[in-house]
């Protein structure tokens, strides 16, 4: 048990402990990415593996090159690891993406940039804060997300096109059957054909999962004056 305890507490780089870090790094960024590889997401299990083990090397080598080369003793062995969080943030950027009104990709994006930050402490020999942040992103990741469900509904960004015959805009309507429906309209912009004597209102809206666009779509096409109604397509 001592010797156990010795090699965890080791601060001298050598080959056992950088073989033990990287190892445990390579596990830990992997059950991470496994999460998002099961959700099908940009940055899978790969990429979370490959993260966390460029972290812990760069921090090995931050603590490393003060202990092998004796002129360097003065310097900082954070300076190294501290570039890893600035370059960590072009593959998490990468990892967004925007499709329309609705943005993608933040919560993995979110998961790169704390899996640097586990293989970092990996590579810092700090394991029980390694494991301890491990663990409670899982729980983010796979425990919360059926109470995030319950407690916050998916709601997704729409386009609503509605037309209507006349000059000017009229939703007094139009709104009380949105909100019956539970859509929150975000934004709106109105143009207006003269030739034709219609207006049309383009609404962005919060949409929540499972609507029934058909007794929304009867609903409003009762309003009078409305000749056209439609959706964007959800992406």
């Amino acid at each position: 048990m001592n010797v156990v305890g010795a090699f965890l507490t080791q601060t001298r780089i050598d080959i056992p402990v950088t073989v033990f870090r990287l190892v445990l790094s390579f596990i830990m960024g992997g059950v991470i990415g496994l999460e998002r590889e099961w959700h099908r997401q940009s940055a899978g299990l790969r990429t979370h593996i490959l993260i966390s083990l460029g972290a812990t090397m760069l921090t090995l080598l931050s603590i490393d090159i003060p202990q092998e080369f004796t002129r360097y003793q003065g310097i900082d062995p954070g300076r190294i690891a501290a570039q890893v969080i600035s370059g960590i943030g072009f593959l998490g950027g990468g990892a967004i993406f925007r499709f329309g009104v609705n943005v993608r990709g933040l919560t993995t994006a979110a998961s790169i940039w704390v899996v640097a930050g586990i293989g970092m402490l990996v590579g810092a020999g700090m394991y029980f804060a390694s494991l301890v942040g491990t663990g409670l992103v899982l729980v983010a990741l796979f425990v919360l997300v059926p109470f995030e469900r319950r407690a916050f509904p998916d709601r997704t960004l729409r386009t609503l096109d509605v037309s209507m015959r006349g000059e000017r805009v009229d939703t007094d309507g139009i709104y009380p059957v949105l909100t019956e429906y539970g859509i929150e309209v975000k934004g709106e912009s109105i143009s207006q054909s003269f030739s034709e004597k219609t207006v049309r209102l383009r609404l962005t809206v919060m949409v929540p999962d499972g609507i029934r666009w058909n007794g929304l779509y009867e609903k409003v096409g009762r309003v009078p004056g409305i000749t056209h109604i439609g959706v964007d397509q959800k992406v």
